[in-house]
C-alpha cells in the first residue's frame, strides 16, 4: 500500500486514518479552523517581511488578496491604498 505523505510510514498512517475516522465531526471541524488560524498567522508573518511599512489595514487588505484572490477583494474591499 501506497502512503499519502511519502515521509510517513504506512502503519503510522493507518493510525491517523483510524483516528480521524473515530473523531467526532464537531473536533474535525475545529481542527480545520485551527488550520485556518494557523495558515493565515504564516500568512501574515510573511506580510510583514515582504511589507514592512504597511499599517495594519493595508496588511489585512493584502490577505484579503491571498486569500480571495486580487479581483475579488478588489470587488469586496475597494483597491488596496499604497502609500505615495
Amino acid at each position: 500500500m501506497t502512503t499519502l505523505s511519502p515521509d510517513t510510514s504506512p502503519q503510522i498512517e493507518r493510525i491517523q486514518i483510524e483516528g480521524l475516522r473515530q473523531m467526532p465531526p464537531w473536533r474535525k471541524l475545529a481542527l480545520v479552523g485551527d488550520m485556518n488560524e494557523a495558515v493565515h498567522a504564516l500568512a501574515l508573518a510573511g506580510l510583514r517581511q515582504r511589507y514592512p511599512d504597511d499599517t495594519p489595514a493595508q496588511r489585512r487588505r493584502r490577505l484579503a488578496d491571498l486569500v480571495l484572490g486580487p479581483e475579488l477583494a478588489t470587488r469586496v474591499y475597494g483597491p488596496l491604498q499604497e502609500d505615495g
